[in-house]
């Protein structure tokens, strides 16, 4: 943090819940306190997620730092906070940097500093934005924090292996972070999170070790050794709150895929059932998605009696198969929403992390999914799984549909 205040490129990288982000936020607004520049960026993998994570970074974020001297506004049709410093009012625009044409969002601005949060979820076209919209800066600096990618991630490739190589006086700071790092974790706690990790495992290695590793092999290895100590027979799901079903539309050469998912009272999941329609793209019959779909909510409604199944959420790329399944579940109580399209690796994370603290369970009703989970493979070298039809994606994409709005709920 000491050496941020001189250096132009400031990295934390490591494990998570480690305090990354927090010293980068402290030290963003220790130098936004004296800046010469007026406006600068703050930006996230979404909106939300740059606001949550920098505005508000568990209560020590900059609206705590800046209390009483600072305003949510915008500015030039962009969400800002305001800020009133010792040499004026600075304004700090917030962004989200996932998506290939989000860099049109910060264009028409330049930039003093810029803070990020998981830059390695950023885009690269935003990326190089940003960075041109620095270089008029008086005084420029640059904040990012990321956890672990495979050591081959275009973020080390493109940059920060290149700075590594020649950090030059005064631009490259890095700081690596376990998960030890942080003081406010008491031995306690740390207990519990090391809990939900197999010690042998990538996401280990990341997580807690804050170690750059590409992941390999199976991915719910612990579910394909051993399925049955994470299957229950129908006569015993646990009490439910609720079902949300998840829909992943067919395309080519894949099918349309329904998973309900309960999620019991005591915590965790619980998959309860599956179907898949055949269909290629281009040659789904609506009428009969909606007369399967209809069916599937009846065989899950006997499967659990008493249980409402509250969300339905669909494969958002197929608004169209979307509004007719709407209208076709018109009187139901159940609601049609799109689903929330997160970033596998998280969805992947979540479900590791049920598994290995024993708050997954599925039913002998959704074979599909349970071979699904058994096969899936991540593609050699890369943060992803392997999509070539060797196992069923289409099974694994309708099951994180239903759940991953709940990902921090549960």
């Amino acid at each position: 943090m000491r050496r941020a205040m001189d250096c132009v490129m400031n990295v934390a990288e490591g494990a998570v819940r480690a305090g990354k982000t927090v010293d980068n936020v402290f030290v963003f607004a220790a130098c936004l306190e004296n800046s010469p520049d007026r406006i600068h960026l703050a930006t996230g993998a979404t909106i939300a997620n740059a606001k949550l994570n920098i505005g508000d970074c568990n209560g020590l974020g900059l609206e705590r730092l800046f209390a009483g001297r600072c305003r949510w506004g915008r500015f030039r049709d962009n969400e800002c906070l305001f800020v009133q410093t010792r040499v004026g009012e600075r304004v700090v625009i917030f962004a989200g940097g996932r998506n290939s044409d989000a860099y049109k969002r910060i264009r028409g601005n330049s930039y003093g500093m810029w803070i990020a949060t998981e830059i390695n979820n950023h885009h690269d076209s935003f990326i190089k934005e940003a960075f041109n919209r620095q270089l008029a800066a008086q005084n420029r600096k640059v904040f990012w924090d990321l956890n672990p990618s495979a050591p081959g991630a275009p973020i080390y490739r493109d940059y920060l292996d290149r700075y590594a190589a020649d950090p030059g006086e005064n631009f490259y700071n890095y700081g690596h972070f376990t998960i030890r790092d942080n003081p406010v974790i008491t031995e306690e706690r740390l207990a519990e999170i090391l809990a939900q990790y197999d010690g042998n495992s990538v996401w280990y290695r990341r997580d807690i070790l804050g170690q750059r590793c590409a992941a390999e092999g199976l991915i719910y290895r612990i579910f394909a050794d051993d399925r049955a100590a994470f299957t229950i027979s129908a006569g015993a799901i646990p009490p439910l709150r609720h079902i949300n079903i998840g829909v992943d539309f067919g395309g080519n050469r894949s099918k349309t895929t329904f998973v309900a998912v309960g999620f019991p009272v005591q915590g965790g999941i619980a998959a309860l059932a599956d179907h898949a329609i055949a269909g290629d793209k281009g040659e789904i019959d609506p009428g009969r998605i909606h007369r399967e779909f209809l069916q599937f909510c009846r065989t899950v409604r006997k499967l659990v009696p008493g249980v409402g199944i509250r969300y339905v959420f669909c494969d958002s790329e197929a608004q169209y198969l979307i509004s007719g399944l709407r209208r076709a579940l018109t009187g139901e109580e159940m609601q049609v929403r799109d689903c929330a399209k997160r970033p596998i690796l998280d969805r992947i994370t979540f479900v590791l992390g049920l598994m290995n603290s024993g708050r997954f369970r599925i039913t002998d009703a959704c074979p599909r999914l349970a071979e699904g989970l058994a096969q899936a493979v991540w593609m050699e070298g890369e943060d992803r799984r392997k999509d070539d039809f060797t196992s069923d994606i289409d099974v694994l994409d309708a099951f994180e549909y239903a759940v991953e709005r709940y990902m921090g709920k549960v």
